[in-house]
């Protein structure tokens, strides 16, 4: 069972949900259980864990090289790049490939008449996997800052997922092509949001990519109280399963800036998030 834990927008509380799950599943003995933190710009998972890092595996992709004896500066290979990732000023002899945009997909190399272009491992990120209560049970992806091959990195890193029990993807935020990369994996989709305009503008976002995709999924409020009764009447409109909220509070606030476990410190709360969990389970979701 892959649950990702999704929103439109950072900030409504992903992180929160899906550390909140993972420590529930772990202390109720749901084993084996896996935490993926796919957020691979800006991963933040591993502080809310004490856990120990036990090994490191980088992620490469083959970026082009120019062989500067060769090339005639034809201008092709610029021309062909739709990333505008090559810098080519033939009065100097000079051309650089920019790896910081370059996407490698190998057009380039392609569109070369005098094969002056060869490819080399480049890393744009890194695999971390952890030891929270058993081997490789937390992992992250973390792409090299600069680079801009986030789905690169988050589809290598979902290659190391465990194959039995229940696996938890910490999405990225918004609906793009990473968010895309994750959500197709799993077998439900959390969508996590808050009762502000911005958080339902968002959700209607979300809840359309994960419809078009064909995946069960349903709805955590969090900051739950705020009084915001659109969201409310677009989520029963939509027939879209309420399946938990997280009551606003300041005292929840500051136990996540502190680095955190809700279910953890609350015993409330506990049972919030066994609620979630037993309604993903019981197949509440819609298509």
């Amino acid at each position: 069972m892959i649950i990702a834990v999704a929103s439109g927008k950072g900030g409504t509380g992903k992180t929160t949900v899906s550390t909140g799950l993972f420590y529930y599943l772990k202390k109720y003995h749901y084993n084996p259980v896996q935490l993926v933190d796919c957020d691979v710009e800006e991963p933040n998972c591993h502080i809310f864990f004490d856990a120990r890092q036990i090994s490191y595996i980088p992620v490469t992709v083959s970026m082009p090289e120019v062989d500067k004896e060769r090339c005639t500066f034809c201008g092709k290979c610029k021309k062909a790049c739709a990333f505008n990732a090559i810098v080519m000023l033939p009065a100097a002899n000079f051309i650089e490939i920019v790896n910081d945009i370059c996407h490698a997909c190998g057009t380039c190399l392609y569109v070369c008449p005098e094969n002056a272009i060869r490819e080399i491992p480049g890393q744009i990120g890194e695999i971390n996997n952890y030891r929270w209560k058993v081997d490789n049970d937390f992992s992250e992806g973390r792409i090299k800052v600069g680079n801009t091959l986030q789905t690169r990195v988050i589809r290598q890193t979902l290659k190391y997922l465990q194959e039995e029990g229940i696996v938890i993807l910490d999405a990225p935020p918004g609906t793009s092509c990473p968010v895309v990369a994750v959500v197709t994996k799993a077998d439900y989709v959390v969508m996590v949001t808050e009762p502000t305009p911005f958080g339902l503008y968002d959700l209607k976002l979300m809840t359309e990519t994960v419809r078009q995709i064909n995946i069960k999924h349903g709805v955590v409020i969090n900051k739950a109280g705020l009084q915001f009764d659109p969201l409310y009447r677009y989520i029963d409109n939509q027939n879209i399963p309420l399946i938990g909220e997280i009551p606003f509070s300041r005292e929840y606030a500051r136990l996540c800036s502190e680095g955190k476990i809700l279910p953890a410190e609350d015993q409330k709360l506990g049972k919030v998030f066994g609620n979630i969990f037993k309604n993903i389970m019981n197949g509440k979701g819609s298509h």
